[in-house]
């Protein structure tokens, strides 16, 4: 297991990139725009992790800015932690067994979520290809909100 990257949503991303880049210091290593999604991603480094952010081993922190704006009440501005595995399934089976409910199950076989006991939601994204869809994930519907 690799930690990936923690998510903040933000409501204005010059304001937000003026304070995490030329204010706090850290460095846009990688940008996603997703016309469909409505939505703008960008990856920050800190600057001594830089070099390594650009080969994807060093953790970042995600600002995600909704195109569509939203009022994020109840710490919803704050995302997610993500992890990278080596068996999506694996895990997700591990976690089940222990009890943990996995809020968004991993039917493509690439992606899922499952809540801590403080309700920090927490991405788990399968290393490498998408692994094939697979039961009981492909028919599993999602439980509550992460």
């Amino acid at each position: 297991m690799r930690y990936l990257h923690t998510m903040v949503r933000v409501t204005d991303l010059d304001k937000s990139l003026d304070f995490y880049c030329n204010k706090f210091g850290l460095k846009e290593v990688r940008r996603v725009e997703s016309e469909q999604g409505r939505f703008t991603l960008v990856f920050l480094s800190a600057p001594e992790d830089e070099a390594n952010a650009h080969s994807t081993k060093a953790p970042l922190v995600e600002l995600t800015y909704n195109w569509d704006p939203e009022n994020y009440t109840g710490g919803r501005n704050f995302g997610h932690l993500a992890y990278e595995v080596d068996d999506i399934y694996a895990l997700c089976d591990r976690l089940m067994k222990a009890g943990v409910t996995i809020n968004r199950p991993p039917r493509d076989g690439k992606m899922a979520f499952v809540r801590s006991p403080d309700n920090i939601s927490i991405e788990i994204l399968q290393k490498g290809d998408a692994l094939a869809p697979a039961e009981p994930w492909k028919s599993m519907q999602n439980t509550g909100a992460w």
